[in-house]
This record gives C-alpha cells, structure tokens and sequence, in this order.
C-alpha cells in the first residue's frame, strides 16, 4: 500500500535509501539498548528481591523486640521515652542516569553523628528490649532506604523497557519493510521508464534513418 503513495523519481529514491539507512542504524542501536535494560532491570530485580527479604526481617525482629519492651513496661512509660525524639533524618533526592533513565538515589543526612542520639531516653527506666527495638530499625533504615529505589527504578526502567520494545518493533515490522518496499517500487518504475525511454528512441533513431533513406531515393 505505501508503495504506491510516493513519488517514483530518483529524489524519493534517494531519499528513501538514507531513510532506510538510518533506520536500520537507528534499530540495531535501540536493540542494544533495549537489551542492556533488560540486563540492568533483571539485576535490580534480584537486589530488589534481597534487599526486600532482609528489610521484611528487620522489620519483624523489630517488632517482636516492640512487643517484648511492652510486656516489661507499663505503655505510659513507652509512650513517655518515645516521645521527644533526639535524632533527625533527612532524605535528599537525587537522580543517576542508567541508560537514559533517571532513577532516584537518596542520601540520608542526621541531624547529628553521634550514634546514640538514636536514643530519645535514659537507659535506667527502659527495658533493654526497647534498645534493641530501636536499634534494629535504624539498622534496617539504610536497607529501606535502598528498597524504595530499587522499587522505583525498577518501575521506571520496565517503563522505558516497554518503550523502547515497541520502538524496535515498530522500526522492525513497519517502518524498514515499508520503506524497503517503496524503493523497491521507485526502482521497478525508474527501470520501467528507462526502458520505455530507450524503445522510444530507438523508433525515433529507425524513423529518421528511414526517412533519410527515402529522401536518398527521391535524389
């Protein structure tokens, strides 16, 4: 059907040869690219799957140590030693580029370096239960962090995955046969006229030497 829409002339033809060059470049380099992803997002997969379980863990024993402080505690003496926190995290986005795709990276900052400003209570009246509840959520804060940028590259990157698998596909399938398809016409043509240029002239060439011999004769 493309074919016969364009203009059978050796412009369209030469026009239609850089098209099919450059798509031809501009498929082999997405197909790289496209495999490299592909490569790249397996690999977060599998560090999102393990950063995940260890996180799912933490946060568990996390709990348990939750639930053990709070049998040895009465709950106003809880609420009472969580209540003013010391510490302060901040999150600074940030972006890293992996194959054209933004993917967040987080930097976490404290308000302080002292370690066990973790600890919004004195040790005397606590449960030591509570200390290791607490410090196995700062733990367990870094791999939290890593899992929600796992999880976002994750989606960004089968996003452009996804993209760039129906720019292949539409290059592979549609763009180059088309185009393959309307040189293949142009030339068909061009050589069709050239032989039809060529039958003309030699009439012409035959008439004027038949009409020169008949001007011969009548001398």
């Amino acid at each position: 059907m493309a074919s016969t829409q364009v203009n059978p002339t050796r412009m369209e033809l030469t026009r239609l040869k850089k098209k099919r060059i450059t798509a031809v470049r501009g498929h082999k380099l997405l197909k790289d690219k496209r495999d490299e992803l592909m490569r790249q997002y397996l690999d977060l997969v599998r560090e999102n799957m393990e950063v995940r379980l260890k996180v799912e863990k933490g946060i568990l024993s996390a709990n348990k140590n939750f639930v053990i402080a709070k049998a040895g505690m009465s709950e106003e003496a809880l609420n009472t030693a969580l209540m003013a926190p010391k510490q302060e995290i901040r999150l600074v986005p940030g972006a890293r580029n992996v194959m054209s795709v933004n993917v967040p990276a987080f930097e976490c900052e404290t308000r302080t370096a002292d370690e066990n400003d973790i600890y919004s209570y004195g040790f005397a009246f606590t449960s030591s239960d509570l200390d290791g509840a607490v410090k196995s959520l700062a733990d367990i804060l870094p791999d939290m962090i890593r899992l929600a940028e796992c999880e976002k590259a994750c989606q960004l990157m089968a996003a452009e995955i996804e993209k760039t698998r129906r720019r292949v596909n539409a290059l592979e399938h549609v763009i180059i046969p088309e185009t393959e398809e309307s040189i293949k016409y142009i030339t068909m043509k061009l050589d069709e006229n050239e032989r039809s240029t060529q039958v003309r002239l030699m009439k012409v060439k035959d008439m004027m030497l038949e009409e020169q011999y008949h001007y011969k004769e009548r001398a």
